[in-house]
């Protein structure tokens, strides 16, 4: 027991390791490279206005440099990351058990990264050219000129690109537990409600005390539920008609 014990744990102190250093190497890259990365994400935002940013605070550039380079490490990282904690994990399993689980993880890694492309390059955009919109008025009677803080976008971006990550992963438990015989199928349609709650509950607890980030992630989280649920249900019927 004591042999097996100092086993798992020089493996947990290599795999640390390993992820420190590249931890380590990955957020100097994007700090080096900040001010491109900066731009790639406001670039939607630019095309709209010419203004720019201002800042308000003699440290906010620094700040904001700083927190889009620790967000862009750990987007880079996540592969990685990953990567660390499957062979940690996967060698305790049998091959069955491997097979399912590599199934979940490819799956979780897609669900990932799709939400993420579709998100920066399709929901982004759209988002601030609604916001810029509402900024612009049609009489001269008032003018309301935006001005956006730096780090205010940043935030911003962050939380919808936080809320797309939590959804990606919904899916992926929904059904992992299905599969795993932790919830049924009829359980689920039968108690939608529970579902809404909990959706509620894990849009005000992880998501940001926005109550408009909020709303959007409980209703996307709801409705991959719903989505996810309406697919069991179809492989559920499709199985017992190939079993008859």
């Amino acid at each position: 027991m004591n042999f097996l014990f100092k086993t798992i744990l020089k493996e947990v102190r290599i795999r640390f390791f390993w992820i420190f250093i590249c931890f380590s190497l990955t957020w100097f890259t994007c700090y080096w490279f900040s001010e491109d990365l900066f731009f790639s994400s406001a670039k939607s935002f630019l095309i709209l206005s010419y203004s720019g940013f201002i800042c308000t605070q003699l440290t906010e550039a620094l700040s904001t440099y700083v927190t889009i380079s620790l967000i862009s490490c750990f987007y880079f990282l996540f592969p990685f990351l990953s990567y660390q904690i499957w062979c940690f994990l996967i060698p305790s399993c049998y091959e069955e058990q491997r097979k399912k689980y590599n199934k979940f993880f490819y799956l979780s890694g897609f669900c990932f990264f799709l939400f993420f492309f579709v998100t920066f390059v399709g929901v982004v955009p759209n988002v601030w050219h609604f916001l810029y919109e509402l900024n612009k008025t049609s009489t001269n009677l008032l003018i309301i000129k935006l001005q956006p803080k730096i780090f205010d976008y940043i935030l911003l971006t962050v939380r919808i690109l936080f809320i797309s990550s939590i959804c990606s992963q919904v899916q992926v438990l929904v059904i992992f537990l299905l599969e795993s015989k932790g919830i049924f199928v009829k359980s689920c349609i039968k108690n939608r409600r529970f579902f809404m709650v909990l959706s509620i509950f894990t849009a005000a607890f992880l998501t940001p005390p926005d109550i408009w980030c909020q709303i959007v992630a409980c209703l996307l989280i709801y409705c991959i539920i719903e989505l996810t649920i309406f697919y069991a249900l179809i492989i559920q019927v499709y199985k017992k008609q190939l079993v008859l």
